[in-house]
């Protein structure tokens, strides 16, 4: 008898997977823990291995397709065997989609029934469409027996904005034209360069993102004088520990200390109250150069020493960028840091992420003349390595003035740094 593979769940609050790449064709054999397919969840992509060894019949799923958890995607047996038949909703229960409204098509409708049945929409889908207005009778499906995919979505998304404007009307005046003159001889096309998925998913949060918070900024800065000290102390002693100490630990240890001092900033907004989350978990925004960035989790980040914060961004950090994260490791944060001053940035705007309060941005260090008080009390100038901190908060959450003495916080670890 056929054996199925089923759609796992890879971690807690999965519930769909977007399959990436198939590594095994129909007719190919395959041996038992062999990966099979690839698939992307959460901008984390992973390996699913065959559950049995056989010979590939029957692929139920496409590459570029979202399908949920239980859901089949391939049925592995001996050559010539019939493969069973792939059921219409998924094996185990997956999220009720949220209302689809009708509303106005950004295209031409499609010749198709208005009373279309449009069967499963997953979540996704769901809010793909009510974020930009989109009919989904008038989109046409090619997942499993005409079911709607994200990609299908974004396809039609595309086709909508490559629709050419109308031509203006025949009664306009020739002055109201081009001169032929001004038009150029020759016309070199525009590329264009397909959005890879993991650029999507970060477009869609963002602007998600944006829609629902209120964005308020504040910035201080940051006399680095004793952090920097410090660091130069004991870069080599953990160096010889193969751990690479760098300020991103610094900024974790004060932001969780903060966070501990301000458990309001360690919340999320629902309609019904605010959630108080009992754990401090850090994201931090990891670079994967053009192909966007992800934010692994630093869980508990609290309870960790420095040491143990600088080994934990080292080994997420670099299994990030060699693509070798698991889901869960990239979920459940309550509060997210990014340093964009690597680049050189001096301060930014971040967008806060979905479920959090805010965010905290890092600016480049930089050595700058300040003023300060000498051993008699007077003002003097002198040279000091300094940096911007920029804190994005949601509005719903915090006021302002909490807000400033959560990175008032932040800024009183990062200055009185023991030596």
């Amino acid at each position: 008898m056929a054996t199925k593979v089923l759609v796992p769940r890879l971690g807690e609050g999965v519930e769909e997977v977007t399959i990436t790449k198939w590594l095994k064709k129909e007719g190919e054999s395959v041996r038992e823990l062999e990966p099979l397919l690839e698939v992307n969840t959460d901008k984390v992509d992973t390996e699913i291995p065959s559950p049995t060894s056989g010979t590939v019949l029957k692929i139920e799923a496409q590459e570029g397709e979202t399908v949920p958890v239980g859901r089949i995607l391939a049925w592995i047996g001996e050559p010539g065997e019939e493969p069973g038949e792939a059921p219409e909703a998924p094996s185990v229960s997956a999220p009720a989609p949220e209302p689809v409204p009708v509303a106005r098509a950004s295209s031409p409708p499609q010749a198709e029934s208005p009373s279309r049945d449009l069967g499963f929409i997953s979540p996704v889908v769901a809010r793909l469409a009510a974020e930009h207005g989109i009919d989904l009778r008038q989109v046409k499906g090619t997942g499993l027996r005409g079911r709607i995919t994200k990609k299908d979505v974004l396809r039609y998304l595309e086709k909508a904005a490559a629709t050419p404007a109308p031509p203006p009307p025949e009664h306009l005046t020739p002055d109201t034209k081009t001169p032929s003159h001004l038009t150029p001889a020759t016309e070199t096309p525009d590329t264009l360069l397909p959005h890879p998925l993991i650029r999507r998913q970060i477009a869609e949060h963002m602007v998600h993102s944006k829609r629902t918070i209120p964005h308020v900024l504040t910035v201080f800065e940051v006399d680095m004088s004793r952090v920097v000290a410090h660091r130069e102390a004991n870069k080599e002693a953990f160096a010889r520990d193969d751990i690479r100490l760098t300020y991103t630990a610094y900024f974790l240890v004060a932001a969780a200390q903060a966070l501990r001092a301000y458990p309001r900033v360690n919340s999320t907004w629902t309609d019904e109250g605010l959630i108080l989350h009992r754990e401090i978990n850090i994201g931090v925004a990891v670079s994967l150069g053009e192909e966007g960035l992800i934010v692994p989790v630093i869980k508990n980040a609290d309870r960790l020493s420095l040491l143990g914060i600088a080994r934990a961004v080292n080994d997420l950090a670099q299994r990030a960028r060699s693509k070798q994260l698991r889901p869960d490791e990239v979920q459940g944060g309550t509060f997210t840091l990014t340093n964009h001053g690597v680049s050189g940035s001096l301060f930014a705007f971040p967008v806060i992420p979905q479920g959090q309060c805010g965010i905290l941005g890092v600016g480049a260090l930089q050595k700058r003349p300040v003023v300060v008080a000498d051993a008699a009390g007077s003002d003097a100038l002198a040279i000091r390595p300094m940096v911007y901190l920029s804190f994005v908060f949601d509005h719903r959450i915090l006021d302002g003035a909490l807000a400033d003495r959560f990175l008032a916080k932040v800024k009183e670890v990062l200055e009185g740094w023991e030596r």
